[in-house]
């Protein structure tokens, strides 16, 4: 069981969760549903490899919102493009899994996807959860982009440690759930912000 709960003191905030191209995103179903239990609002993006693990559809339905996944796709409500839109309304921006390639273009500011985008206009918290091949994940390039992404005032949950997917032992598993949401928990008590991120 989550260790949010409905009663929550931190019920009621806008969560975007961004799942990117890892066996690990079918864990976003269950973030999902965790989060909603919570009392949360949350908005789904994914990349385009995301979905070739798990469907928007299912993120849709279990989030009750639209899942963003393309820049083109955008139907925003508002004059605002969409994903300025959740940009603007997000009170953390939580990445699960994460994959080593997003964390290299959240790095460099990359924005030609519609997470990418989120991420470069918020100024939410950012919570990144790590899910690659160890040897992915232990590469001097991937550790270069963790630092980079701390020094802006991201937080990181994981990765842990165990098989992987790809038959490796060792660092890349995406955290238990549990941890990645008591992480957010912490974050939203302490009411924190990633003003400085993205630089």
């Amino acid at each position: 069981m989550s260790s949010l709960a409905p009663t929550s003191k931190i019920a009621g905030k806008t969560i975007v969760l961004g799942v990117t191209g890892s066996i690990a995103a079918y864990k976003s179903a269950e973030i999902v549903s965790q989060l909603l239990k919570a009392g949360h609002e949350v908005f789904v993006v994914m990349t385009r490899r995301a979905t070739e693990f798990v469907t928007p559809l299912t993120l849709a339905t279990l989030s009750r919102n639209p899942v963003l996944c393309d820049l083109s796709e955008e139907n925003s409500t508002t004059w605002k493009p969409g994903h300025i839109e959740l940009a603007d309304r997000a009170d953390l921006l939580m990445i699960a899994p994460a994959s080593a390639n997003t964390i290299a273009r959240l790095a460099h500011g990359f924005a030609d996807d519609a997470l990418g985008a989120v991420a470069l206009a918020t100024r939410a918290a950012l919570l990144i959860a790590p899910a690659m091949n160890g040897k992915m994940w232990d590469h001097p390039a991937t550790q270069e982009n963790v630092e980079t992404l701390r020094r802006r005032g991201a937080s990181l949950v994981g990765p842990a440690e165990g098989i992987l997917a790809c038959g490796y032992e060792g660092p890349g598993r995406l955290a238990e759930v549990t941890e990645i949401l008591k992480s957010a928990e912490n974050i939203l008590s302490a009411g924190r912000s990633s003003e400085s991120f993205p630089r």
